[in-house]
């Protein structure tokens, strides 16, 4: 799951030292060295997070500071390059958008919080730079653009997130699902918001560098909180039913087909004024020629990305574009794009696993509750 970069031009995130202490196997990913799993391994990080709580590092991430230069709103010139609806934030409120090419399709996916007096912006790893090269292209003459990838972050998922990260800072007990604060933790200046990819509740904890080791260890010093790497991560968000880009999401797809109208700001389905919009609007009003869906198949055969879906009497309309064994549901899932004529819940296909196929029937996203804190 992660790049074959050799070992000496991989960056490390300021959590490194401590992963290596913790036994984590290390990977490259995204240009990084990351920690794959721990000792306890995938499948008991999985199912930790999920009843107690589980801190991930996530700080290859890259962290975006806009703020408006005199006389401009940056919002709105966000605005310009996203289809969600930016302007209509609060302060401390925060929104998941993408950026979008002229034919509708998804550059990067992201997070945009608004704290009043800037924005601030959390996109992926393996798209930062060609992600600021984009704002900095088009945005420059409104916004002072200040990239933040030094900063530490760090995910603590699971039901047990709040509690624990309140006794260190009890502002954060009462925020609800997506919103943000800065937040002083043992004595350092975070921005933490109650969001994260796993479908848990729980919170995103944005450090200081030199702060991010200590703040991990002091959490970790909880018996509730383990250590959790990318597996556990990547079995995590797709049980949620969430997009990984790159792989669920590129710039081949749209959000309409991805499924991510809701992200859409209501007035922009209409009005666009963001790249692609016309294709967008189009797909929204008459449907999308392909729709990503979720898929069960039979048994216990697992369907990697890349698998062709295909009907019973064999023809191939799709692929998978994620699969893997659900840890909370025992059992094989996955989720691909399939022409929407085949789209709909209880659509009995196959899944061609090594030419033989397999069984598989479309059924609803999430394939696990989502249990995030809306107050």
């Amino acid at each position: 799951m992660g790049e074959t970069t050799a070992s000496a031009s991989l960056k490390r995130t300021p959590l490194h030292g401590l992963h290596v202490a913790l036994g984590g196997k290390i990977v490259p990913f995204a240009g990084y060295e990351m920690p794959v799993q721990f000792p306890a391994g995938i499948l008991n990080e999985h199912l930790h997070t999920r009843r107690a709580a589980g801190l991930f590092d996530v700080s290859h991430m890259g962290q975006i500071r806009l703020t408006a230069k005199p006389g401009r709103n940056a919002a709105a010139a966000l605005e310009r390059l996203v289809p969600g609806d930016i302007t209509g934030l609060k302060p401390g409120q925060m929104r998941y958008t993408q950026f979008t090419n002229a034919q509708g399709g998804i550059l990067d996916d992201l997070m945009v919080t608004s704290t009043g007096d800037h924005l601030l912006l959390v996109v992926n790893a393996a798209c930062k730079e060609a992600d600021l090269a984009h704002i900095r292209e088009h945005l420059s003459q409104d916004l002072e653009i200040e990239p933040m990838f030094a900063r530490g972050l760090m995910a603590l998922q699971g039901p047990a997130a709040a509690d624990v990260l309140g006794q260190h800072a009890a502002r954060v007990r009462g925020m609800a699902f997506m919103t943000g604060s800065f937040v002083m933790i043992d004595d350092a200046e975070c921005y933490v918001t109650r969001s994260g990819y796993t479908g848990c509740d729980g919170y995103e904890i944005s450090t200081p560098a030199d702060a991010c080791e200590r703040i991990a260890k002091l959490l970790l010093a909880d018996e509730r909180v383990k250590p959790v790497g990318l597996g556990a991560r990547d079995s995590l968000r797709l049980e949620a039913g969430l997009c990984l880009y790159g792989h669920d999401i590129d710039t081949t797809t749209t959000p309409v087909e991805a499924g991510l109208v809701w992200s859409i700001g209501k007035e922009r389905r209409t009005k666009g004024g963001f790249p692609g919009d016309h294709i967008i609007i189009r797909q929204i009003a008459d449907g999308p020629p392909r729709r990503r869906v979720g898929l069960r198949p039979e048994g216990r055969t697992i369907a990697r990305e890349g698998t062709d879906i295909a009907t019973p009497d064999g023809a191939v309309i799709g692929k998978v574009t994620s699969g893997g064994f659900g840890p909370s549901l025992n059992g094989p899932l996955a989720m691909g794009y399939v022409d929407r004529n085949h789209a709909a819940t209880g659509t009995k296909l196959a899944l061609m696993v090594r030419g033989k196929p397999v069984p598989a029937e479309v059924v609803p996203m999430p394939f696990v509750k989502h249990t995030y804190w809306r107050g």
